[in-house]
């Protein structure tokens, strides 16, 4: 009895063991042979394993939100062009060519700061402001930079609406977004779309050094001339582009559109706002795409980043060590798959500033940091333009920033003077010129044609140093 027992015990342990042998060959041989027969099984087999990573949404989309924050700061911008103007650009709309062109804007302040398109204000003499509540303004120029098609602009109001600036980098493809502006001249228009892509470059921008950054939002909300400078928000209302482009063959909406990402867009508004002119910082690198086809050429063992092609002596990359046939995969941590994409990260910072560079050479992810530099090579930052030999005097566009402490809406800066009527009346070093013969001084190309026409004595009214009012008389001729 007993052995018989031991019998039927082995028997069976042997045939639990022949079973589970059986069953491990056989599903190795089908998972080698593809395992299942049916595709959508296999696909609900998958997704149940993965489903707990995923969340879907799916609470009704509401635009009414977005549009009510949006559309009371996004403006209509007028202007009259110099003689022989035009632009080829779609999104400017010109109503007129011979004298008058069209776009939209951001209001980004209370107190009246607005952006636009360096294409929308290229060629203009004048520029008008229109609210959504038809409040009309005559804008400055605060700043342009044809790099990124950006124009910073000022009014003269107070507590205007404004939209908040929100972030870029966390959009992503297939969410809702706004476009607003005025295409056609119709004012506070409102188009719903999705993120199509991210970091597109499309080759519409230029710039005499090379350096345009293009790397925009793509959106299917539709965008047509006059349209150029608005907004781009979420369904909460924050800014997170500014329209800039559309692809098309017959100068109207046909489907894509391209927005410049708001986290450009802040450095470069700060830029212009403190400095009048953007603050560059360069890696130093003439680079290209990691392709299929480059990455089998240079037997690389990655397919996506940034093949750097060569390095300028003494730039940012060449004092990092970064040399050529290295792969930037990132920047600061955050992917760089294409050269749009390291464009922008890196334009997003100053000369002087560092970035952290990740990089791949010889099978090896290395890490280093890069200390940016301007467009000669050196760490300093670009300073505002100084008018030499005025009279005997140099001067500088005044800060917007200085001129909102100083509160005023524009100026001229005497840096110093050598000779001539400013060394004769004691003008002071560093006296910001307001008025001229009660004309009022805006910058330096104010300044020019003013003291271009006139001869004789010159009444000049403006603050010193200290925020003190002062007036000389000078003895001016041309």
């Amino acid at each position: 009895m007993r052995n018989r027992l031991l019998f039927i015990v082995l028997v069976v342990g042997l045939a639990t063991f022949g079973a589970v042998v059986g069953s491990f060959f056989t599903l190795r041989m089908i998972e080698t042979d593809a395992g299942y027969s049916s595709i959508q099984q296999r696909q609900r087999v998958r997704f149940i394993s993965t489903r707990d990573s995923i969340a879907f949404r799916q609470a009704p989309v509401s635009f009414q939100d977005a549009s009510a924050a949006a559309i009371p700061a996004v403006v209509h911008i007028r202007t009259n062009l110099g003689a022989g103007s035009f632009s080829l650009n779609p999104l400017e709309y010109h109503f007129n060519p011979e004298a008058h062109s069209s776009g939209s804007g951001v209001i980004l302040t209370d107190d009246g700061y607005v952006v636009t398109n360096y294409h929308v204000i290229e060629d203009a003499s004048n520029i008008e402001v229109v609210t959504s509540t038809n409040q009309r303004y005559y804008a400055r120029v605060v700043g342009r930079d044809e790099s990124t098609d950006l124009a910073l602009l000022k009014i003269k109001a107070s507590e205007l609406p404004f939209v908040r600036y929100g972030n870029s980098d966390l959009v992503t493809p297939g969410e809702w977004v706004l476009a607003v502006g005025n295409p056609f001249d119709l004012n506070s228009t409102v188009t719903a779309g999705i993120v199509s892509a991210k970091a597109r470059n499309i080759g519409i921008l230029r710039d005499r050094n090379n350096l345009q950054v293009e790397s925009f939002i793509q959106t299917d909300a539709a965008v047509n001339p006059g349209n150029s400078g608005g907004a781009l928000v979420n369904l909460k209302g924050e800014l997170i582009g500014i329209n800039s482009a559309i692809a098309t063959n017959t100068g109207n909406y046909a489907g894509y559109s391209f927005a410049i990402p708001v986290n450009l867009v802040k450095k470069i508004m700060d830029d212009l706002l403190e400095f009048g002119q953007v603050q560059r910082g360069l890696l130093g690198v003439e680079i290209r795409d990691v392709t299929p086809e480059l990455a089998e050429e240079e037997n690389l063992p990655l397919v996506q980043g940034v093949y750097i092609l060569r390095v300028n002596r003494g730039s940012a990359a060449d004092m990092a060590g970064l040399t050529a046939g290295d792969v930037i995969t990132q920047v600061d941590r955050n992917p760089v798959n294409t050269v749009s994409e390291l464009q922008e990260r890196v334009a997003r910072n100053r000369p002087g500033q560092s970035v952290e560079v990740t990089y791949w050479r010889e099978g090896l992810a290395r890490h280093v940091k890069a200390v940016l530099r301007n467009f000669d090579g050196e760490l300093d930052l670009a300073t505002r333009a100084i008018a030499t030999n005025l009279g005997g005097g140099e001067f500088e566009n005044v800060a917007y920033r200085q001129l909102a402490e100083l509160h005023l809406e524009g100026g001229v800066r005497l840096v110093r003077k050598k000779s001539g009527p400013w060394l004769k009346a004691q003008v002071p070093d560093g006296f910001v010129i307001t008025h001229i013969d009660k004309v009022e001084v805006e910058n330096l190309e104010s300044l020019n044609r003013i003291l271009e026409i006139k001869r004789g004595g010159v009444l000049i009214e403006g603050l010193n140093a200290t925020g003190e009012r002062g007036t000389f008389g000078i003895e001016w001729s041309a």
